[in-house]
């Protein structure tokens, strides 16, 4: 699907006639700032799984077979890209503990558990709307 980006002319009809004069160059700047990152957040949070296993590590640290467990579908290796991803996002930790056996537990960082409401919502807004896979069918 082709994409268009609004050109300056739209920002000004947006709204229709009866309308204020266009925002000020700063707040146009503001807008178009927030908006890049509130896409950069919902593509981040959106990533096939990404959602999942933050879902799954806002209920406390987890070791790597227990993610692989408690997220459906999810393969070994796209759990472990993804995990890279997320490590490297600043959202979740990697320690490894050492063993016998040696361990690693994922957690989240202040940064990850910061989306607890975010994904909380997301959680409450897909019981309420979204029908279920036997709805479904």
């Amino acid at each position: 699907m082709a994409e268009r980006k609004m050109a300056a002319d739209d920002v000004d009809n947006v709204g229709g006639a009866g309308m204020s004069a266009a925002p000020t160059s700063a707040a146009t700047d503001h807008s178009a700032l927030s908006c890049t990152g509130f896409q950069r957040a919902i593509e981040f949070i959106g990533r096939r799984w990404n959602g999942a296993i933050l879902y799954v590590l806002l209920e406390g640290p987890c070791r790597f077979n227990e993610l692989l467990a408690r997220v459906p579908n999810l393969s070994d290796r796209l759990l472990t890209e993804r995990l890279r991803e997320l490590v490297a996002a600043g959202m979740v930790t990697r320690e490894v503990q050492p063993g016998p056996p040696v361990r690693v537990v994922y957690e989240l960082t202040d940064a990850g558990r910061a989306l607890n409401e975010v994904i909380q919502s997301i959680s409450d807004w897909a019981l309420a709307w979204m029908p279920s896979a036997s709805e479904r069918d």
